[in-house]
């Protein structure tokens, strides 16, 4: 058996025509060989491609590096990364029934509990990843799925996924993380007793802002129900960024290590520099769970947040002085990202929940790329002094 980084490059769709890279298969459907084998593909009596919508040789070939990396018994490839987490619990989840959910989610994870689960009589609590203790408060008798992210964004706080694996295990939970921030090379929540793990391939996994996609994996019976509910709602990825994503898969262990290296350095300079109240980053011995963050995650990710003096009016001139790093709403691409998530990703929450989830006006949240480190920090020293 291979390591992950040789499988990202290495697993494969058979070969057909003896090339050395996989084609793209751009088709809606599948000519059967008879009437019989067509049958059976719809009976799910034998393995086959039927039709794109809910399979197709490269979002197949996707799937299975990502079970790879993730040691997942099965997945599904989705159009985005808010479609599988969407899918990831509408699909598992009915009328009357309530999940648990990290306070910290990204803004459009919390609309999905806050507006749209609530119409198809679906109820949540938020937990306090800090608070393990109240957790056992809120279980009730129709509690079926905890919902995590961590680390969260933009906080980057973090839920500990050992606790969390014990917790779902004593109750009859399904677990179910969103470890979009992570990827596969920081942290595998299923080997902590996750059943279900969501990404969105936009971020890291593409890594250079070309395609939107996502990708569920986790345990096969509840793969199997979320491929129903996914087959006949449609979210289903394109042929071409299923091909994408996994050419990118082939360089995601030594992108993941630039990053990481990036954000850490980036960081450390911003937590001595006079214009910033503080730095949050995993890695770094001042975030408040730093001891879980050496234990939980093999590197510290390429995110960072921090909070300059002055509050949003700072956060907006700094934004419109950097010259270098992009303002867009994007992250995990090449090219450094800045980002005031109070005004963009977050804007929906109010100020007081926003601030439960440590979101302050003046915070900033860096996509650590690759570009030379030198030339980042003069853009953000440049961009700090203008304040």
């Amino acid at each position: 058996m291979y390591r992950k980084e040789t499988n990202a490059i290495r697993s494969q769709n058979e070969r057909a025509e003896r090339e050395h890279s996989v084609p793209l298969y751009l088709t809606s459907s599948f000519v059967f060989d008879d009437a019989e084998q067509a049958r059976a593909l719809f009976a799910d009596e034998v393995p086959g491609n039927i039709y794109t919508r809910f399979s197709n040789p490269n979002a197949n070939e996707f799937v299975d590096k990502m079970c790879q990396l993730e040691d997942a018994e099965d997945g599904l490839a989705t159009a985005s990364g808010m479609s599988a987490v969407f899918t990831s619990i509408a699909g598992l989840l009915r009328a009357g029934d309530h999940l648990l959910a990290s306070r910290a989610l990204f803004g459009s994870s919390v609309q999905i509990l806050t507006q749209i689960l609530p119409r198809f009589g679906i109820t949540f609590d938020y937990v306090d990843a800090t608070d393990l203790s109240a957790w056992e408060t809120l279980v009730r008798p129709t509690t079926r799925m905890l919902f995590l992210e961590t680390p969260s964004n933009p906080g980057l706080e973090l839920v500990d996924l050992e606790v969390a694996g014990a917790f779902a295990r004593r109750h009859g939970l399904v677990l179910n993380v969103d470890n979009c921030f992570a990827t596969p090379y920081i942290q595998t929540p299923i080997a902590s007793g996750a059943h279900i793990v969501t990404h969105s391939a936009t971020k890291w996994i593409d890594g250079q802002g070309r395609g939107v996609g996502g990708v569920i994996l986790g345990r096969k019976d509840l793969i199997k129900e979320l491929r129903f509910f996914a087959r006949h709602t449609g979210p289903a990825m394109s042929p071409f960024n299923a091909w994408m994503f996994s050419k990118s898969l082939e360089t995601l262990a030594v992108r993941m290590k630039a990053h990481c290296g990036q954000a850490m350095e980036l960081a450390s300079r911003l937590e001595v520099h006079p214009a910033v109240d503080w730095v949050r980053y995993p890695h770094l011995p001042s975030h408040p769970q730093f001891e879980l963050a050496k234990r939980q995650m093999a590197m510290g990710g390429g995110l960072l947040s921090f909070n300059i003096r002055g509050g949003l009016e700072s956060g907006r001139a700094f934004l419109n002085a950097l010259q270098l790093l992009s303002h867009t709403a994007n992250l995990g691409d090449t090219r450094t990202i800045a980002t005031h998530p109070a005004s963009t990703t977050h804007s929906k929450l109010s100020e007081d929940d926003r601030l439960r989830v440590g979101i302050h006006p003046g915070m900033i949240r860096i996509s650590a790329g690759l570009e030379h480190l030198e030339d980042l920090w003069a853009d953000i020293a440049q961009a700090l002094d203008a304040i």
